[in-house]
């Protein structure tokens, strides 16, 4: 996908898609293509956006993204939601919508309809299965849920990410078994606790790792998100991105740290052969950056 500044004034914006593009999946990239060089993204904001919330939504997509939160747009007739679409953006020629698209109050209009009433060019985007299944936000938040984070990564077309401040932690990786980063993560989807395959993100740097999520039943009883940056050393880091590629194991109770250790030995090596031979997803996102 070619990048795009995510700078745009609005009155230069020909062309936008409409949605809350939470996760910016491979549905959403259906949308997507089809805006051009001065193309928006028009997000309808419900303020529940956890797999992509924020600016993470510009960031995925190369787009610019115009937030409109749901309550100042769901009493607005069918009609009202167009002019207001006109004002916001005077140069407005083409409306990208998915093929479910409702607007208007009580979802009154649908996509045909917008074809119908805008004066524009209107294009429906048809529905995308990913091996035969219908991909939407919803599925993937439930397949998170559960810890299926292969099958979230290929709705997503990316490894699926959650981002956040590094903390003081325990202190006790350092001393007796593995050095962690802990996170504190805010506003995200947090996936099925236990022990990933993952990488890390430092920066412009991008480290194979393997991650914890979940309540630390063999230390503090706390809940804690760690990543373990596997075969370096890495000090003063204040924010890091964690990619899940696969789910390793269970969140395990150990009667002592001795058994921690030889069990995070197993979790590393089990980590570098499955992040051998899955590269796929996090190369293509960079190579956008």
């Amino acid at each position: 996908m070619q990048k795009h500044s995510t700078i745009l004034r609005k009155d230069s914006v020909d062309t936008v898609a409409i949605g809350s593009f939470d996760g910016v999946h491979l549905g959403h990239k259906e949308l997507i293509k089809r805006l051009g060089k001065n193309g928006a993204l028009f997000v309808v904001d419900k303020d529940q956006a956890n797999l992509t919330p924020g600016v993470k939504r510009s960031e995925y997509s190369k787009y610019p993204c115009m937030f409109y939160h749901f309550l100042k747009l769901k009493n607005l007739s069918g009609a009202e939601f167009i002019e207001l679409l006109k004002k916001e953006f005077p140069a407005l020629k083409k409306i990208v919508v998915g093929y479910d698209f409702k607007f208007g109050a009580n979802k009154s209009c649908d996509a045909q309809m917008l074809k119908n009433m805008y004066d524009g060019e209107v294009e429906i985007v048809e529905e995308f299965k990913y091996k035969n299944i219908s991909v939407h936000s919803s599925t993937i938040r439930e397949l998170i849920k559960c810890g299926d984070i292969v099958k979230a990564n290929g709705f997503l077309g990316r490894e699926y990410a959650i981002q956040g401040d590094v903390i003081q932690g325990q202190g006790i990786g350092k001393k007796e078994t593995f050095p962690t980063l802990n996170l504190k993560v805010r506003d995200y989807l947090f996936p099925k606790e236990g022990v990933y395959a993952t990488r890390t993100r430092i920066g412009f740097s991008v480290y194979d790792s393997v991650s914890f999520i979940g309540v630390r039943q063999s230390t503090d009883n706390l809940f804690s998100i760690e990543t373990h940056i596997i075969n370096e050393k890495i000090e003063n880091v204040t924010l890091a991105e964690i990619f899940f590629v696969d789910f390793l194991r269970e969140n395990i109770k150990f009667s002592n740290l001795r058994q921690l250790k030889e069990q995070i030995c197993k979790d590393i090596k089990n980590a570098k052969e499955r992040l051998s031979s899955c590269k796929l997803y996090l190369m293509d996102f960079l190579e956008q950056e």
